[in-house]
């Protein structure tokens, strides 16, 4: 009797699944703005619960120093009870008020003080920056204000209260959001939310041009928060825009990145397309070994077919930087910055 193969690996049998599943709410070239009303309130439900009504910010002022690009302060807002976000703002020199504002989120890294470039645990040192990722530096040699917030997990806001944690400071805090009907992304662009409630309440805002930015798992905020957020006016999502068959299916990724039930519903490109027709530039690294270039480019292929159906197939832009896995600051900005400038 021949021997039969045996299937023993988990990820067989998950991709076997996998296949069989058609996203119920894919676009498939109807009315784009009613597959938008549909399928935005069903992403609300599976990155999980959220505050009905938000507690008041509370807002701490902590420090003021002149930059040479403009000035820095830092503050720190209350999110949710028990939940403080401390943040830098970023005001350039060049720029005067209203400001267009970019709410810049780094990814699995020591945190928030590398948008400015700093040390996390001496912020008068300076810090060089690899890849790019001092995000508010470039908002601000652009003319462009940033609130830098750190994200839940990295950096100020890594688990300090727990006596045993994983080595990936996301993992325990994922693991704690799913057990309490939550997303640890979902909580996260929560806090981006927050931080738009902040600075509507500065009074110097142009809230019509208010961005997020990110590098990686600042990356999956920025995509995440485009399409969940209404008052969020342009994006730029770094290095993690895909497939999710090519990713969070097939490498290795943090469980920050996984939302329970997402490929039933939707492609990676159907959650960005809720953000159509406003200006999005995707930013990739040819080189990115956990986010294949040739499914990114699949991807962004079917997420201008959304655009296309607004007629605004002008505003989805591409750059791809000749690396791996970071930003890319000189291919990227001048894009973006043209995308600004046919806001109305």
């Amino acid at each position: 009797m021949p021997s039969q193969k045996l299937h023993l690996s988990p990820s067989e049998h998950h991709e076997y699944l996998r296949r069989q599943i058609t996203p119920a709410l894919g676009y498939s070239g109807s009315d784009v703005v009613a597959w938008q009303q549909q399928l935005r309130p069903k992403l609300r439900t599976l990155v999980g619960d959220m505050p009905d009504t938000p507690v008041p910010l509370n807002v701490r002022h902590l420090w003021r120093r002149e930059h040479a690009l403009g000035a820095i302060e830092k503050i720190v807002f209350s999110a949710e009870p028990f939940c403080d976000v401390p943040a830098y703002v970023c005001l350039p020199k060049n720029a005067t008020p209203p400001y267009t504002f970019m709410i810049c989120v780094q990814g699995h890294s020591t945190g928030m003080h590398n948008s400015i470039g700093v040390q996390r645990e001496d912020e008068d040192r300076s810090l060089a920056v690899e890849g790019d990722r001092d995000f508010a530096v470039g908002c601000m040699q652009h003319g462009i204000a940033a609130l830098c917030i750190e994200q839940r997990a990295f950096g100020e806001r890594r688990e300090q209260r727990q006596e045993h944690i994983s080595p990936n400071g996301c993992h325990d805090a994922a693991m704690h959001a799913l057990m309490l009907g939550r997303t640890l992304s979902g909580e996260r662009v929560y806090d981006v939310d927050r931080g738009i409630d902040y600075l509507v309440s500065r009074g110097d805002v142009d809230m019509d041009r208010i961005g997020v930015m990110g590098n990686s798992g600042g990356g999956t905020i920025s995509l995440f928060a485009a399409a969940l957020l209404p008052r969020i006016g342009f994006a730029m999502p770094s290095c993690y825009f895909n497939t999710f068959e090519d990713s969070m299916m097939s490498i290795y990724h943090c469980a920050c990145n996984y939302i329970p039930g997402l490929l039933k519903v939707a492609k990676m490109a159907d959650v960005m397309g809720l953000f159509a027709p406003k200006p999005v530039v995707i930013v990739s690294g040819r080189q990115d070994e956990i986010f294949p270039i040739a499914a990114t480019q699949q991807a962004f292929q079917e997420l201008q077919r959304i655009y296309r159906a607004y007629d605004a197939e002008d505003r989805c832009h591409f750059v791809i930087g000749e690396g791996g896995h970071r930003f890319y600051a000189a291919d990227a900005w001048p894009v973006l910055l043209q995308a600004i400038a046919c806001i109305p």
